[in-house]
């Protein structure tokens, strides 16, 4: 670049910009703290919106209707129906495998094992630091039924004496509410949040726009339709293999995968279950492992090879570092509103430093090259 200076000179004004830009950034940040309280149902609602939107279009294009109440309607059926399905059908099997997970405990406790090329120090470490009989106590159904009854018992008293539960409600109510119209508006809302930014700035402003939206399109309804798939194919290929509390490993990799390659810390937790798997069932440990390896192995070129092309598309999303460092942060900062408005900020602080910082940058250096290849031209 030679003696080029690529960078604007920093005048009053612009520092007066900078240092204005950086305080109502800061003030918004300490506003949305302070009414983080009042914004939450909004926020929950908003995302719960986003998320079913997809499910109302499908509705209204399958009844050809013009409005949007009966879509809306019948995707929140739906999807209470479906909620409801998974829980009738979850809840019993959740309930018989940790009581099934209770007796292998209790038989891993007391049974000494030896496995090829894994020292008897580590199952010695695992019985000196974990109390099985605390762990099988809580698994067993009879402590599973009296923390029922203790529960409702507790909530029997807490309804009647406390107003916490009543503001409990009413704050769910206030989501529900917001979700039946915000659904019902959406694509209103859309286009009037749209129509409110200057003509002058649409161009810009859209730009950023655009990029919030592909990456929430990617992240939470993209990377949420894989995750759930991503569960089901685990909880599916554990099943098939025998391994204890399968279908719960599976869903809970599932929900790492929200968070890509995430999955990966859950390796620990699979070896260990397959320890106490192959106690159970008199197996080499090794066949066990080697089993849960494989489907480790097809779930992820299921996902790599056709999942994320499918779903996703060419379009690269955000890093997975950057995408766990953002939900860190600004969960840590604003709580539950933090993690749920952490993709839009940090797409929306990228998306401004490349618009009004590296393409300057870029367009600059353009200008230049083109001002040398005239002054070559004409010498």
């Amino acid at each position: 670049m030679g003696e080029y200076n690529i960078r604007e000179p920093y005048t009053f004004d612009r520092v007066i910009r900078i240092i204005f830009s950086a305080v109502a950034a800061v003030a918004v940040l300490f506003l949305i703290n302070y009414l983080k309280g009042a914004l939450l149902p909004f926020f929950v609602a908003c995302l719960i919106a986003y998320m079913l939107e997809p499910i109302v279009r499908w509705n209204k294009r399958w009844t050809h209707l013009r409005g949007r109440f009966i879509p809306v309607v019948l995707t929140l059926i739906e999807t209470c129906g479906a909620i409801a399905i998974f829980l009738a059908l979850f809840i019993p099997y959740f309930i018989s495998e940790t009581s099934t997970m209770a007796d292998i405990l209790k038989k891993y406790a007391t049974t000494q094992i030896d496995i090829p090329y894994i020292s008897r120090n580590i199952h010695d470490f695992i019985r000196d630091n974990v109390d099985f009989n605390t762990v099988t106590r809580y698994l067993s159904k009879d402590q599973w039924s009296s923390l029922a009854k203790e529960a409702l018992a507790s909530g029997w008293s807490f309804l009647s004496s406390s107003v916490a539960f009543v503001v409990g409600a009413v704050s769910w109510l206030v989501v529900l509410l917001y979700l039946i119209f915000i659904m019902i508006d959406y694509e209103r809302l859309m286009l009037s949040f749209r129509q409110l930014v200057p003509q002058t700035h649409r161009h810009r402003v859209f730009h950023i726009f655009d990029d919030i939206k592909n990456a929430m399109n990617r992240y939470f309804r993209g990377q949420f339709v894989i995750a759930f798939t991503v569960g089901v194919l685990f909880s599916i290929g554990f099943l098939i293999i025998g391994l204890p509390m399968g279908v719960i490993l599976g869903l809970f990799i599932g929900m790492l995968n929200m968070v890509p390659y995430l999955q990966l810390i859950s390796l620990p937790v699979t070896a260990v279950l397959c320890i106490v798997g192959s106690v159970s069932t008199g197996e080499s440990f090794w066949l066990i492992f080697w089993e849960s390896m494989t489907v480790y192995v097809v779930v992820q070129c299921i996902q790599d090879l056709f999942l994320t092309p499918k779903i996703m598309g060419k379009a690269m999303g955000l890093n997975p570092a950057i995408i766990l460092l953002s939900l860190s942060v600004w969960g840590s900062l604003l709580g539950f509103l933090g993690l749920i408005i952490a993709l839009p900020l940090t797409t929306l602080i990228l998306s401004y430093y490349d618009l009004y910082v590296i393409q300057r940058v870029r367009r600059k250096q353009l200008l230049h090259e083109l001002h040398k290849r005239e002054e070559a031209d004409k010498g």
